[in-house]
């Protein structure tokens, strides 16, 4: 494809109204991409299957009206070579590959970026994937048909990426692999367009099939067909140029009596197809848009909360370090005494069964153990300190547990004594007599006096004890579980600032800094591009408010 897909402006078939519309939109992407945040975003692309790279390779083709000049510029990981003739890409090319992909006959994941500046190349960007080797050769790895899947695989399967499956006009196109793959991951064709190469090889015979290939006849896509005829090794070895080999490209189709029908259907020749990929990408952005816009927010949402999450890492200076220890055990108390405030057990148990007491009890515990390890996350970064916190937060747990359990258990041996204020006893007897005026089953005139006193006197007392336990109980939990616990917690971490030294407590664990450096890099690169497709969509409503009003 790379070989064979520029054309004459006049061939482009494009209107300054479409081209107008056309580079905004391959301009967006093109820039995101060149901000690094494909490494972060699926950004809408055309990628091409069965081309013989060993590194993906995007090819950008910007279409410029002033002057004839030829500019290319070659980069990969960060190396940049500028191209000042077309017959300077091919080894250019490889070059970078060897250096990617090594001497041998491997492949790389890395991306060669080739942009290309001309008044005869169209608006358009491609992605060239290695074509898909069965069998190793030479020099490749015994797994190359499994690495180049891989790669391709993984571009190919995004919503984002529209597939070209390039495919010899030659063979029989059900069998290829590269339009299986693409099956694989778009099983209704909505996101692939196949293109045949090679039609001065068919057999005599063939033609028909060929043509009813192209159109759609026989393995139906959602996006069609096309046809071209690239240079062949005798062009290039002649040093055909481009220019001659688009005219020797149209010559042959217009004189093919069986393929001049689909020239005329403006379905053969690479700058049809250059055109009709250029409207396929430009839609496929415009459609891409909105769910590129919302993978952005949370992007920028989650790298930000996790680059919090690190914090700004430890300062050199040694008084600053204990400051920043200081500052560090704060958060960690504060944190601590927000649950003292919030976590209360509101819920009233049933107090005639000491073992669901228990399982309640237990079920506390679990809940307050969750809560620990979750403001451990506040020294995620310093194992150490981490290390420091984590003994006094288990031994003092532990020690509030066993208290609790013993007061619970105390405080059920001595509901065996039956005790009560008078003045409470009375008050409340008088309230179960009360109700028992009201319709109380007790004054039924079948009920013996004696018997309906004593259930008086019963009921009363088992209210109270009731109350007793609904109040007592949750209290000796949250004094020993919440209010005890935490203030022996906090004590032991404020101890710790002056019991240990700052930079030994501080000392972050190994890659914590690297992938703060990340964060800090993917954010930045992510904010950019919040603001490129922010001024993007802007400019677009501006455009349209502007072509509604004037017609």
């Amino acid at each position: 494809m790379s070989q064979c897909g520029s054309s004459k402006g006049k061939s482009s078939g494009l209107n300054q109204h479409y081209e107008e519309k056309v580079r905004p939109c391959i301009d967006l992407v093109d820039t995101l991409r060149s901000l690094g945040v494909e490494k972060d975003l699926n950004l809408p692309a055309s990628a091409v299957i069965g081309i013989v790279t060993r590194c993906p390779l995007v090819l950008k083709r910007k279409k410029i009206t002033k002057g004839n000049n030829w500019h290319g510029v070659l980069s990969y990981k960060k190396q940049e070579k500028k191209l000042k003739d077309p017959a300077e890409i091919e080894n250019a090319v490889l070059n970078a590959q060897t250096i990617l992909a090594g001497k041998g006959e491997g492949i790389s994941h890395d991306m060669i970026t080739l942009e290309i500046q001309s008044s005869d190349v169209p608006d358009l960007t491609l992605i060239d994937l290695p074509g898909i080797a069965r069998i190793a050769t030479g020099n490749q790895p015994v797994d190359i048909e499994e690495q180049i899947k891989g790669l391709i695989e993984k571009l190919i399967k995004r919503q984002e990426t529209i597939s070209l499956v390039v495919v010899p006009a030659n063979i029989d196109i059900a069998t290829t692999e590269a339009l299986r793959m693409a099956s694989k991951v778009d099983s209704t064709g909505q996101r692939t367009l196949g293109i045949l190469t090679k039609p001065d090889l068919v057999d005599k015979g063939m033609e028909e099939t060929v043509i009813k290939t192209v159109n759609n006849q026989e393995i139906p896509l959602k996006k069609g067909y096309m046809i071209v005829k690239c240079r062949g090794q005798q062009d290039i070895n002649e040093k055909l140029d481009l220019v001659q080999a688009l005219e020797k490209e149209r010559q042959f189709f217009d004189g093919h009596s069986h393929f001049r029908s689909l020239l005329e259907d403006r379905k053969a020749t690479i700058p049809l197809l250059a055109e009709r990929l250029t409207k396929e990408l430009v839609e496929h952005i415009a459609k891409t848009l909105p769910q590129l816009q919302k993978q952005l927010q949370m992007k920028l949402e989650k790298t930000s909360e996790d680059l919090k999450t690190l914090g700004d890492g430890v300062p050199l200076d040694e008084n600053e370090k204990s400051n920043f220890l200081i500052m560090k055990i704060r958060q960690f108390n504060d944190a601590l005494e927000g649950v003292k405030r919030a976590e209360e057990d509101l819920k009233t148990s049933d107090t005639r069964v000491f073992s669901k007491i228990r399982w309640e009890f237990g079920k506390w515990k679990l809940a307050l153990d969750s809560k620990a390890i979750k403001i451990n996350s506040h020294f995620n970064a310093f194992s150490h300190l981490l290390r420091a916190a984590k003994d006094p937060i288990e031994d003092f747990l532990e020690e509030q547990v066993q208290k609790a359990e013993e007061k619970i258990h105390s405080q059920f041996k001595m509901e065996k004594i039956v005790y009560s204020q008078d003045e409470l006893y009375s008050s409340q007897l008088n309230i179960v007599k009360q109700k028992s005026l009201s319709g109380y089953g007790l004054k039924a005139s079948f009920v013996n006096a004696d018997v309906r006193e004593m259930a008086y006197h019963l009921t009363s007392y088992l209210k109270i004890t009731c109350d007793r336990l609904a109040n007592q109980i949750p209290l000796i939990v949250q004094y020993h579980m919440v209010d005890q616990y935490i203030s022996q917690l906090q004590n032991a971490m404020l101890a710790m600032i002056g019991g240990k030294n700052p930079g030994m407590l501080l000392r972050e664990d190994s890659g914590v800094a690297l992938k703060r450096k990340e964060l800090k890099e993917r954010l930045e690169r992510l904010k950019k591009a919040g603001k490129v497709l922010s001024k993007f969509v802007h400019s677009r409503l501006a455009n349209e408010w502007m072509f509604s009003f004037l017609s």
